[in-house]
């Protein structure tokens, strides 16, 4: 629709256009509820408990069976040195058949460990793309019961980037820590049972770098996170400038504003390297440090170690297998050091998601009506309506609709025609008095059923990815082939249609580029013919074409006008000169009511309009 009337909603930060968009959060700021994100999360990953359980019970397996590796190398070892010794001092030699069965048991071991972990791996990767699934569902879903309101605050790239980048670093993310998660913790209490059995004094110069571990883990948790958030944030606002300026390409080239339109990026894309590099620099900072952490425990074990290997209280087996548990011990804890970094981004993504899937919805009565007989009959009764409280833009309107009139709406910029539509629709409920349709007020009609009682022809048509015969069946998906060619007679546009390669199986591309302004309207025209709705709406439809392609266009929308209610915005006050009734529309207020004749017999603001255009074109 023409933006007659802007919805006005809080100031954003940064002003949209080609000098600024809408920033995302300002650098420093926290995720609000990490917790409740995490919360909630995890009512998603409860929907899939098997399938989690069984993941855990195969992870447990695989690190157990990791586990018991190094022991089982400690007494190979230990048999070999003895059985050396033993050759050495002509007592014995070494006894390979137990080494080579030990050996063998070992490699099972091994095996039985990766077939775990790849059991696990494929279970958890099924649960995270199912959760992902839901999520995209849920939020196409969203998307059609968000109010309008929600999509004048937000950029559609933003809206996108939650679809697609935030859902797949929760995906990412998710699979990536879960598995690392289940297997780090079961690694370490593993491993310490394992220690404890070979030796306590080493166990405990092990632990005690523990402490150490956690203080860093904590620190880089506390520094990083906000930046991962802010990452996501202005990634979906860098989204937004794309595709602003992608839809906007041919009036940024007219006007020379390719210049601020690249500073502009530049910028946002400038806060997208500063909040990236700082978060993966922190994030990057966590793994030598826990190494360094790791290494001072090697030491301390190696130092111990001899002591008691001296004293005969350690067996060479012994501390072989247990420098080895020092390694298994402290790589989990690195683990989790990179389970914190992907769940501080997991988090950024996450609470972005349920933010969205958090927007208030259109209220739907319970009770809500669908009337039997649908004529098209509307009124509006003195409503009162303001985008906000504090700025009324309808101020008292009443108006009736007899089924089967057309009623034009005209006025300057800014009068409040399409927010009358957009009441129409109830893309907004009114502030005062009433609207109604089919003697029922809107209020209380099925939203659904209330928008299917009108079609619409827009000054910016809307046209999808597919061929020409789904467009126009797109009102009505059960219209046989017969019925789409006969509404695109009815349209006057099957002679050029036939003009197409393909024909109506003509693919027209995602912006309709490939079609003449001209073309894409009536296309918009055949497909509100088909649809056969009691009630019609034309928002400034032959605005932005050529008289004689306009003429045609009017044409076709007096065949489409024909027997049903229609309300007319227009732009050219030429095309509605046979409207039943014609409002002229300022500051919300009517200022003139009656036919083309009358009102231009009356010599007021509509005559001077009226005639002020055809002054323009002589």
């Amino acid at each position: 629709m023409a933006d007659e009337t802007k919805t006005q909603i809080p100031k954003p930060t940064r002003q949209r256009g080609p000098m600024g968009r809408m920033g995302g959060m300002g650098r420093g700021e926290k995720a609000k509820d990490f917790k409740g994100t995490m919360r909630q999360l995890l009512g998603y990953i409860g929907q899939h408990k098997v399938a989690v359980l069984a993941a855990v019970a195969f992870a447990v397996c695989s690190v157990v069976f990791n586990i018991v590796g190094p022991k089982v190398l400690g007494q190979v070892t230990t048999k070999l040195f003895e059985g050396l010794v033993a050759k050495v001092n002509g007592t014995g030699d070494v006894d390979f058949a137990w080494i080579a069965k030990t050996l063998g048991f070992l490699l099972c071991l091994y095996l039985a460990s990766s077939i775990c972990s790849l059991i696990q791996g494929w279970l958890m990767t099924g649960v995270t793309q199912k959760i992902c699934y839901r999520m995209r569902k849920e939020i196409a879903a969203k998307i059609a019961v968000v109010p309008m309101g929600y999509f004048n605050g937000h950029s559609k790239g933003d809206i996108l980037s939650r679809i697609t980048n935030d859902v797949d670093t929760l995906g990412q993310s998710l699979n990536q820590s879960v598995t690392q998660l289940i297997t780090s913790v079961t690694q370490i209490i593993g491993v310490l049972v394992m220690m404890l059995s070979i030796s306590l004094p080493l166990t405990g110069v092990t632990v005690l770098t523990l402490p150490a571990a956690a203080i860093i883990l904590a620190v880089m948790i506390h520094f990083s996170q906000p930046y991962f958030r802010e990452q996501q944030q202005v990634l979906g606002t860098v989204n937004g400038i794309i595709e602003e300026d992608f839809a906007g390409q041919n009036v940024i080239q007219v006007f020379d504003r390719a210049e601020a339109s690249i500073e502009e990026f530049d910028r946002q894309n400038d806060r997208l390297f500063i909040s990236g590099w700082r978060s993966q620099f922190l994030s990057g900072l966590m793994m030598p440090l826990m190494s360094l952490v790791g290494n001072m425990g090697y030491v301390g074990v190696v130092v111990v170690g001899a002591q008691l290997a001296l004293t005969g209280n350690a067996t060479p087996g012994d501390i072989q297998s247990f420098i080895q548990y020092v390694r298994n011990f402290t790589q989990p804890v690195q683990q989790l050091g990179n389970v914190s970094n992907t769940m501080q981004s997991m988090a950024a993504a996450t609470e972005r998601v349920f933010e969205f899937l958090a927007a208030p919805e259109e209220e739907q009565k319970a009770d809500a009506q669908i009337p039997e007989k649908r004529p098209g009959h509307v009124e509006f009764d003195h409503v009162k309506f303001g985008y906000t409280p504090d700025k009324t833009i309808i101020h008292d309107f009443s108006c009736e609709a007899q089924p089967g009139q057309t009623i034009a709406i005209v006025g300057p910029t800014g009068a409040g025609k399409t927010t009358l539509i957009k009441l129409l629709q109830r893309f907004y409920d009114v502030d005062g008095g009433s609207l109604r349709v089919e003697g029922v007020d809107v209020r209380d009609w099925d939203r659904a059923a209330l928008r299917g009682e009108f079609a619409m022809v827009l000054q910016d048509t809307w046209l999808f990815n597919g061929t020409i015969r789904e467009n126009i069946r797109y009102g009505r998906p059960d219209a046989s082939d017969a019925e789409v060619e006969a509404a695109a007679r009815a349209a006057r546009c099957d002679h050029f249609i036939h003009t197409l390669a393909g024909g109506y199986d003509f693919m027209i591309n995602e912006e309709g580029t490939n079609l003449s302004q001209g073309q894409r309207q009536l296309v918009t025209i055949a497909r509100a013919i088909l649809a056969d709705r009691p009630a019609l709406i034309l928002d400034e439809a032959t605005s932005n074409v050529d008289t004689r392609t306009e003429e045609l266009i009017q044409r076709a929308m007096d065949a489409l006008m024909q027997g049903r209610t229609s309300f007319v915005i227009a732009h050219r006050l030429s095309t509605i000169r046979n409207a039943d009734v014609i409002l002229v529309i300022r500051d919300g207020d009517i200022v003139e009511k009656g036919t083309h004749d009358e009102l231009l017999a009356q010599g007021g603001f509509y005559a001077d309009l009226y005639n002020s255009q055809f002054d323009e074109a002589a």
